[in-house]
């Protein structure tokens, strides 16, 4: 009998010690990498993430058996949870940080430290990506130099350089073995703690993020954009494109294209690309949808919107586009003034210029491609308005942010919607005590035709953005409006109205390699109205009376047809890497300027002009 319950003891104590061995977590840790081999992957860690933060907003607190205090915190905590899981993928740093911290956790506790480089191969160089290389790059720069990071990367290693590719095309791209050779010369060394927040970027950016522009798009840079390049998927379907598809034996997708735009250039990133179409169409239709940014769909096939952060996100979608496409437009610059702007040889002449055109209360329009860099300019160019006058600004989508640069001002923008067109919201202005409107840009004819109109009546000045070339397209083009929307039938008229309220034109461009730079600043000049020839009256003779007549009337189809009504003198332009002055202002605009400054500026002004702007004759260019 003792044998025997020796013998049962030792069984029952071998059972016991076998059934905690099968339930320890080791055990079902080895047995599911045995039975699951991809268990320590990005896609199996966002599934795995998914489901930790889906259990956590969905359980029962009921359920839970918490005391008052234990249930107000957990609830406070799910409430922030959720809040943060629907606007971190809107420009929102900070709802991004929490999320991304929330992940990190999850990841924390559930990969062990010697499988932490079986989902990124950190330990093995020639087994990472180009893309893993450049993520593990810019989390290392980031931790030094914040959101200068990829600015930083692309200044010290020249990476903004024009460079000829394989076709033999110049043009501005950043290839995969630049990346590669940057990682083996610097050879970083993330630490553990590196490496787990790398990974969560990696995982965040495909469950909540933007996909592989998420980082990019913090970083100050000028913009992103993705999905304007490379082959949509009916590539194949057109014969006159197989021989093109014969000889390249890889061809770039449209989803694998990714593009910044950083000081003035466009430069790709032939390394990085959306791995799918669904994942580039998943970024499309959540990127623009901060402040209900409305529905992207078929009939609606483009959405204009701003972040949290005052970016501009335009996103379009096929059958309006050809491919699924968005476009960041990010104006990280804080404080920007005309010193920082402008940094040219005699660059004082058009910052003071521009200073004085302002402080004058001169309407003015910054004209210029697009990123020559016009809204900056405009934002710079506010710090000079009196802080008396109160401002009003109309903008398709938030883009300048006045308030957050100057707080303590008088400041109110309006955008467009759906409901409210541009020309109602100028409408609008004009009963809001505005002393200064500010158009973000001048784009459509009702709206240029409004503008027009309110510089004449509704406010003390207008400054506005438009894209002409030169300030006499400017004119007919605003003139064209005022034609267009039915406010004048006559064309010479409608001229007239629009050169009686345009003052001044600031005229930006971007050079091939793109640096900006004022190309001139340009007075417009109405050249005044002579009355018509009245000799007929005094003819006594009905032959000279019938003469003297018909040529009253041939100078009175003359002006109607051939006299100039204006003319632009370029006060300062951009010469040799420098800018010159080649013109003097009017004395009838300078004296008009200065009736609007106070009396020290005012004696300022007459200096400035006495010392540059003063020459033997005026030259009428």
């Amino acid at each position: 009998m003792i044998n025997l319950l020796i013998i049962i003891l030792i069984l029952l104590g071998l059972c016991i010690s076998l059934y905690f061995f099968f339930t320890s977590k080791k055990y079902h840790r080895e047995t599911d990498e045995k039975e699951d081999p991809q268990r320590y992957t990005i896609p199996s860690l966002i599934e795995y993430v998914k489901d930790s933060i889906n259990e956590i907003t969905r359980t029962n607190l009921y359920e839970l058996g918490l005391n008052e205090v234990e249930f107000k915190k957990q609830t406070n905590k799910r409430a922030e949870l959720k809040k943060a899981l629907k606007v971190c993928m809107h420009g929102s740093l900070e709802d991004k940080q929490f999320i991304k911290a929330f992940i990190y956790d999850i990841l924390l506790a559930y990969i062990p430290d010697e499988k932490i480089n079986s989902v990124i191969p950190f330990n093995n160089p020639y087994l990472l990506s180009t893309k893993e290389k450049f993520a593990i790059l810019l989390h290392m720069l980031k931790k030094e130099h914040g959101y200068k990071a990829l600015s930083y990367l692309i200044d010290t290693f020249e990476l903004d350089k024009l460079k000829k590719s394989e076709d033999g095309e110049e043009s501005y791209y950043v290839s995969k073995e630049e990346i590669n050779d940057i990682y083996d010369r610097t050879g970083v060394i993330p630490s553990r703690e590196d490496k787990l927040e790398i990974i969560t970027q990696a995982v965040y950016e495909r469950y909540k993020g933007l996909g592989v522009i998420d980082e990019i798009r913090d970083m100050n840079i000028d913009g992103v954009s993705a999905g304007v390049s490379g082959v949509t998927s009916d590539f194949t379907e057109f014969p006159r494109f197989q021989d093109k598809l014969i000889k390249s034996t890889r061809y770039q997708k449209n989803y694998e294209s990714v593009w910044i735009f950083y000081k003035g250039k466009s430069i790709k990133f032939e390394f990085l690309g959306f791995e799918t179409e669904s994942e580039l169409k998943r970024v499309c239709q959540i990127i623009y949808r901060y402040n209900r940014g409305g529905q992207l769909s078929e009939s609606t096939g483009y959405r204009v919107n701003e972040m949290k952060d005052g970016s501009r996100i335009l996103v379009v979608r096929p059958p309006f586009s050809e491919s699924w496409a968005f476009f960041v437009r990010k104006f990280y610059i804080k404080n920007v003034n005309l010193n920082m702007l402008i940094r040219d040889e005699n660059a004082h002449l058009p910052i003071n210029l521009i200073k004085y055109i302002v402080k004058g209360g001169m309407i003015t329009s910054i004209t210029g491609q697009q990123g020559s860099g016009k809204t900056t300019m405009l934002m710079a160019m506010i710090e000079h308005i009196y802080a008396t006058l109160t401002l009003r600004i109309q903008e398709m989508a938030f883009e300048l942010n006045l308030r957050k640069l100057y707080p303590g001002r008088n400041i109110l923008s309006f955008r467009e919607t759906e409901t409210i067109s541009g020309q109602m919201g100028l409408d609008i202005q004009k009963k809001t005590d505005g002393s200064v409107n500010i158009l973000g840009e001048v784009a459509t004819d009702p709206v240029a035709a409004w503008m027009i109109q309110m510089s004449q009546v509704a406010s003390l000045f207008t400054l506005f953005t438009h894209h002409a070339k030169t300030t006499r397209d400017l004119v007919y083009s605003l003139r064209n409006s005022l034609l267009k929307c039915e406010m004048f039938s006559n064309e010479k008229i409608a001229e007239q109205q629009v050169v009686s309220v345009l003052d001044f034109d600031i005229h930006l461009a971007r050079d091939y390699e793109g640096k900006r730079y004022i190309e001139r600043i340009t007075e417009i000049v109405e050249i005044p109205d002579l009355p018509l020839p009245q000799n007929y009256i005094d003819k006594k003779d009905l032959k000279e009376k019938s003469a003297s007549f018909m040529d009253t009337t041939a100078e009175y189809y003359k002006k109607m047809t051939d006299r100039r009504i204006f003319e632009c003198r370029n006060i300062i332009e951009f010469k040799d890497g420098k800018y010159i002055a080649v013109n003097p202002v009017t004395p009838q605009r300078a004296n008009k300027m200065k009736s609007a400054m106070t009396k020290k500026d005012a004696q300022e002004f007459e200096l400035f002009v006495a010392k540059y702007l003063c020459f033997p004759k005026e030259v009428s260019i």
